[in-house]
């Protein structure tokens, strides 16, 4: 199967690692990669601050950015989410609302990708320890995911996984929401990683990494024993 990679501006310039394992991942699943290198960003950031017709420029040669019939691929629930459920009202009654629809049809996160169109629930990855699963909004709420990762994490060779309290609750993160409301992001946070550590977990997993970079921060500042992995990172472990 040939697929579209898009890597969002946040894991292009901090966790590149991520999007090369996302690659290694469905490259082993049998995918043909590409990557439109002319790709910038999906128009999330402007459309949330309330910038629409500045997301709306953005979004336009996003959508001309992955023109065809390709499947897209993408390492955060956040971004898909945003291109499957908002791009509709932003072009709504214009004429790109055909290209709009079929983009949100082909348009996937990586754990549905895995589990829903390809049906691979096991890559062979392995990664020793105990660990637990953040649900992110994104994923959760505009993805509409919760047992894909945790199948495939369930076939993870040697790890062990423990569902925390709360687990469905934000993480705090939210985009600007930590830069407008940074104690209650904290507290929020606070509350996420708690609830990590009662599990006794080593590893803390989620689709988005714009969550885990909220956590680690506090994570790091705590100076707790605990790790946040993206999906992609652990299933490209240990082989």
């Amino acid at each position: 199967m040939n697929v579209q990679l898009f890597i969002p501006c946040f894991i292009d310039q901090l966790y590149p690692e991520t999007a090369f394992n996302m690659i290694k991942v469905l490259e082993k699943a049998g995918c043909t990669v590409s990557y439109n290198t002319s790709q910038t960003c999906c128009g999330q950031p402007a459309f949330n601050a309330g910038f629409w017709e500045e997301s709306k420029a953005v979004c336009s040669k996003f959508l001309k950015d992955f023109e065809g019939t390709d499947l897209i691929v993408a390492p955060s629930a956040s971004c898909a989410g945003f291109v499957k459920n908002y791009y509709s009202k932003l072009f709504d009654n214009s004429s790109m609302h055909h290209a709009v629809t079929e983009m949100s049809k082909r348009m996937h996160e990586f754990s549905d990708f895995m589990v829903n169109v390809l049906h691979i629930e096991n890559v062979g990855a392995s990664l020793n320890g105990k660990a637990t699963y953040h649900d992110s909004c994104a994923g959760l709420r505009e993805c509409k995911i919760k047992t894909e990762p945790r199948k495939l994490l369930a076939n993870i060779k040697g790890l062990e996984l423990t569902e925390m309290n709360d687990v469905e609750t934000c993480c705090g993160f939210g985009g600007t929401f930590a830069v407008k409301f940074e104690h209650i992001s904290i507290g929020m946070g606070e509350q996420k990683v708690e609830n990590a550590l009662a599990t006794g977990a080593e590893y803390l997993i989620s689709t988005d990494h714009s969550c885990l970079m909220h956590l680690q921060g506090y994570i790091n500042q705590k100076g707790y024993n605990l790790k946040t992995m993206h999906i992609a990172d652990v299933m490209a472990s240990g082989w």
